[in-house]
């Protein structure tokens, strides 16, 4: 018997594989414990606090305050636009569930009849 001879394989050479790994600059956190150098003063600051309307209500002695102006013409604005969207789209939607309903009645109204004629066979 004459077994022919195989020629050798190489072994496939695979790379390894890289990554690019993500950096970051490390965030410096102060020590819970930190104070001023002695000898310097803190930098002054003003604050201006915005003044708060209030609404004198008499008869139970109550201030309320009231929202600022650009504050209340957003809420104004978004309730008249709601308000007009449903007052005018309300009609439409009557009709369109009127139909609606009207063709599904009619379409179980006939599957009633056909179920009872096949019932009755």
């Amino acid at each position: 018997m004459d077994i022919p001879t195989f020629p050798t394989i190489q072994t496939p050479s695979i790379p390894l594989p890289t990554a690019d790994v993500p950096s970051y600059i490390p965030l410096v956190v102060p020590p819970s414990d930190l104070r001023e150098p002695e000898g310097t003063e803190p930098a002054k600051t003003e604050t201006v606090q915005p003044q708060t309307r209030k609404l004198d209500i008499p008869i139970i002695d109550i201030q309320m305050p009231l929202p600022s102006p650009e504050v209340m013409v957003t809420a104004v604005t978004t309730a008249v636009a709601a308000v007009a969207t449903t007052t005018l789209a309300q009609p439409f939607f009557d009709v369109i569930k009127k139909r609606v309903q009207k063709f599904l009645q009619g379409k179980i109204d006939k599957w009633k009849k056909k179920r009872k004629v096949s019932l009755q066979k």
